[in-house]
């Protein structure tokens, strides 16, 4: 549906420094584990975990959680039917917007925490969001009364290119 060259391109990875941090105590606590037990053979507690729970830990939080955020991005063109949007790695294939189906576009300052619950691909009452890092947007009113905010580190030149799309 979304044919033709992108007008405005934007890809967006995590960059809030707490989550890192966070991840990174998480991961390390979960490779210390790992190999002081598993590796070392010696006992990781009083009442150590059996081998088997510490590997799937070490393979869920220490190695899956880390390749999660190193590879999530939200990626968002504007073409001239539409928009076309993917948040690697939930999404598969490509989603889009049709042109006819965007009212308008804002860009506004949001608040990630308080109106969605966070980052990521959020739904609350506000609409759908779909956000990696920041407080900027843009705010998509649908035909049918439905808003999608897509967050962006370059808001205000995607609503504008949003706007042009609607208007030719």
């Amino acid at each position: 549906m979304c044919e033709g060259r992108a007008t405005f391109r934007e890809e967006q990875r995590f960059r809030l420094w707490w989550a890192w941090f966070l991840l990174a105590a998480a991961s390390g606590f979960a490779w210390s584990a790992f190999i002081y037990q598993v590796i070392a053979g010696k006992e990781f507690d009083d009442r150590p975990a059996p081998d088997w729970l510490i590997v799937l830990i070490w393979l869920l939080v220490g190695l899956g959680l880390p390749l999660l955020f190193i590879s999530a991005r939200l990626v968002v063109e504007v073409r001239g039917e539409g928009i076309r949007f993917r948040y690697y790695p939930f999404h598969r294939r490509w989603h889009e917007i049709a042109r006819a189906d965007i009212l308008r576009a804002e860009a506004r300052t949001y608040r990630p925490i308080l109106e969605y619950g966070g980052w990521g691909i959020r739904w609350a009452r506000g609409g759908k969001a779909y956000n990696v890092s920041g407080n900027r947007g843009v705010q998509l009113e649908m035909v049918g009364g439905k808003k999608v905010l897509f967050g962006s580190q370059r808001a205000d030149e995607l609503a504008a290119a949003i706007t042009r799309m609607t208007e030719s």
